[in-house]
């Protein structure tokens, strides 16, 4: 599940993993930079204390170079002795570009590295330059050049260079070091982060724990916990609790309105019902009055079983609908419902069966709402089964219920609808319009879910559009006594 902890915890992790990734690109940059700063300070004070060395040496020794006939000039071996323990880099030339000196680490540089020195050292200002050589052998080289104008024109070059890859050995190690700590660091930070997101989403889960339970009208007195945080919880909770009060004083108003107009409607109608049914019945009512009256009883019964309706369901919201549980067999209920189905299909010709199991099937419940719902039922699938159908009744035994069946092969529901069915008023296509050959509230359905959850059960539907419809209503066993048989 996808949820506002899991993502919160991610980011922060990535978010931890970014910032750690250009802390260490930053410090990686300035470590470097540093160590080239030192490495540039090391190399020009080397070139110093060598151009030093050398002016001394002329100074006492009188020359700094041995020209011997016939070979190039060369270094004084005397002078040169000084430079052999030098670990670094270290090139002499004179003001025409001959070499005449390179250390045993310059030499490893072999002829084109030194040469290529002494062209830096050549084309250096008349003061000390540092840079960057790149191509020698073994890597970038950083060198630095000193002129030697007091030792010319016996020398004139110092160049002192030295492999980065030795110096920058500290900032790569620390690349490494971050490198190894990262995953533990990221997955320390997932921990962590999902621990703070967890304290910080806690009172939203309360609230939604709580919401999820506040599912009807009924449940609307119930208020959320608001956090002592005044922060956005804090607010959203007492937003929510304002929102829970003014929908609790609506439906409260609408419950109140249902009741009472229902119940103030049923003496009306019980008076206009008597009174057309004494015209109905009266000799000297003219005859081409009787079909008017006989229209107006249907519709006086008709608004008389939805007022009925309203007021039960009213009753319900507000829970005053209380039920009489009592042991009662099944199969009567079923056997009764069947017989009704009989008589009402009868004139279109619609075949009725009713299977029930030849053992009692005995569970408390209220046997006058039981009726209701299987006459509800039982209306239904006759109202929408055309003409030669098939109406079936059963009473079949699970496991842990007793399932009351009630299937057609009527007009069907289509799927769009199917979730809707049971909802108060819904009623779906044009067959099923309140002005068409199958009048009615749409409150039946609603009832009969509320007695299937009444007592514990459960109600639903299968149905295909033109193959007919089957309602299954499960009624949970009661639990065996202690000791004794399921």
């Amino acid at each position: 599940m996808n949820t506002i902890r899991r993502r919160l915890t991610v980011w922060y992790a990535v978010a931890l993993g970014l910032a750690m990734a250009a802390f260490g690109l930053v410090l990686y940059l300035e470590r470097r930079q540093s160590t080239f700063q030192e490495l540039d300070g090391r190399l020009q004070l080397e070139a110093q204390f060598a151009a030093r060395w050398l002016v001394e040496s002329k100074r006492v020794v009188g020359r700094l170079t041995d020209r011997a006939p016939g070979r190039p000039p060369a270094l004084d071996p005397g002078v040169a002795a000084y430079f052999e323990n030098v670990r670094d880099a270290l090139v002499l030339a004179d003001a025409q570009g001959r070499v005449l000196y390179a250390s045993a680490a310059a030499r490893e540089l072999g002829f084109e590295g030194i040469e290529q020195l002494v062209r830096l050292g050549r084309a250096a200002p008349a003061s000390s330059a540092v840079g960057t050589v790149t191509g020698l052998r073994g890597g970038d080289h950083r060198w630095a050049a000193l002129p030697l104008p007091r030792l010319a024109p016996e020398a004139a070059i110092l160049v002192v260079a030295v492999d980065t890859d030795e110096v920058a050995f500290g900032p790569a190690a620390l690349v490494q070091s971050m490198l190894a700590a990262a995953p533990v660091i990221v997955l320390a930070a997932l921990m962590l982060g999902y621990l703070i997101a967890g304290r910080a989403l806690g009172p939203m889960v309360g609230i939604v724990d709580e919401l999820e339970a506040i599912t009807d009208g009924r449940s609307l007195h119930r208020r959320l916990a608001v956090p002592m945080t005044g922060d956005e919880v804090s607010r959203l909770a007492q937003t929510l609790n304002g929102m829970l009060a003014r929908l609790e004083q609506s439906f409260g108003t609408l419950r109140r309105f249902t009741a009472d107009a229902s119940h103030e409607l049923k003496t009306p109608l019980m008076v206009v019902r008597a009174g057309v049914e004494r015209a109905l019945t009266d000799a000297r009512t003219p005859g081409e009055l009787v079909p008017a009256l006989d229209e107006a009883l249907g519709q006086v019964n008709r608004m008389s079983h939805m007022v009925e309706s309203l007021l039960t369901l009213a009753r319900v919201d507000e829970g005053r609908a209380p039920l009489a549980f009592e042991p009662h067999d099944l199969r009567a209920l079923v056997q009764e419902a069947g017989e009704t189905a009989e008589m009402l299909g009868e004139p279109a010709g619609i075949a009725v069966t009713v299977d029930v199991p030849e053992a009692a099937e005995v569970l408390p419940v209220d046997a006058e709402r039981i009726r209701q719902l299987l006459m509800n039922l039982v209306t239904n699938a006759i109202k929408y089964t055309p003409a030669g159908g098939r109406v079936d009744l059963a009473l079949e035994r699970r496991e842990q219920a007793v399932v009351l069946a009630v299937r057609d092969t009527g007009i069907g529901i289509s799927p769009g609808d199917v979730d809707r069915i049971f909802d108060r008023f819904f009623r779906g296509d044009q067959a099923r319009s309140r002005t068409g050959d199958r009048p009615g509230t749409g409150l039946g359905l609603a009832i009969c879910k509320w007695i299937a959850e009444a007592h514990g059960g459960s109600i639903t539907v299968a149905s295909r559009p033109g193959k007919g419809s089957a309602f299954l209503v499960a009624l949970p066993r009661p639990a065996p006594a202690p000791g004794g048989e399921a």
